[in-house]
């Protein structure tokens, strides 16, 4: 990035729209990414398309290394490697519930609502997901049905009581900047 940098003069940086392409790039591929590592190179991926992202934004608001860099991001609205990561599966979980997903998606996700040992119990009002029992500790609490209804069942009513698709993703962005404040 800081090869880049030398090349850029103000009317560059001021028309942020490439970078930002970048950001959306990234955006793009971090879910994909860190789904086919090894659980042992989760981390390491995840790190390494943070500092790209971290380098994106200082690069666009031409921030040395020192400077802080949640503000940074809190004005491009990007979120965090593992925020995001999470953000995609809880609007995957969304579409789900929504039946708006790949039908193989959706038989992966049960509301708990809709189990009959669990109608007399006072959660069984509240549109929380079934959390499936996994045999491998590693891999299994990465698996879809694990992660989303863990995410899904992470989130406040307000949240999940979104009536469409992009009034969730709103809400669900603006309650991750907050937890992130």
């Amino acid at each position: 990035m800081s090869c880049v940098k030398s090349y850029l003069n103000a009317s560059h940086c001021t028309s942020t729209s490439r970078l930002t392409d970048i950001g959306a790039c990234l955006d793009c591929q971090q879910g994909g990414l860190l789904q086919f590592t090894s659980h042992r190179n989760v981390r390491a991926t995840s790190y390494r398309l943070q500092s790209v992202l971290t380098a994106t934004a200082r690069l666009i608001f031409t921030a040395r290394r020192t400077d802080q860099i949640s503000p940074l991001l809190r004005d491009l609205h990007w979120l965090r490697v593992p925020e995001c990561v999470k953000f995609k599966l809880c609007v995957l979980a969304y579409r789900c519930l929504q039946g708006t997903a790949s039908p193989y998606l959706i038989d992966d996700l049960s509301l708990g609502s809709a189990d009959g040992n669990r109608c007399h119990l006072q959660s069984a009002d509240s549109p929380t997901l079934v959390v499936k029992p996994t045999r491998c500790s590693t891999l299994g609490n990465r698996m879809f049905p694990m992660a989303a209804a863990c995410a899904w069942n992470s989130l406040p009513a307000a949240v999940r009581d979104a009536p469409s698709l992009l009034l969730f993703r709103s809400r669900l962005k603006t309650w991750f900047f907050e937890l992130s404040l």
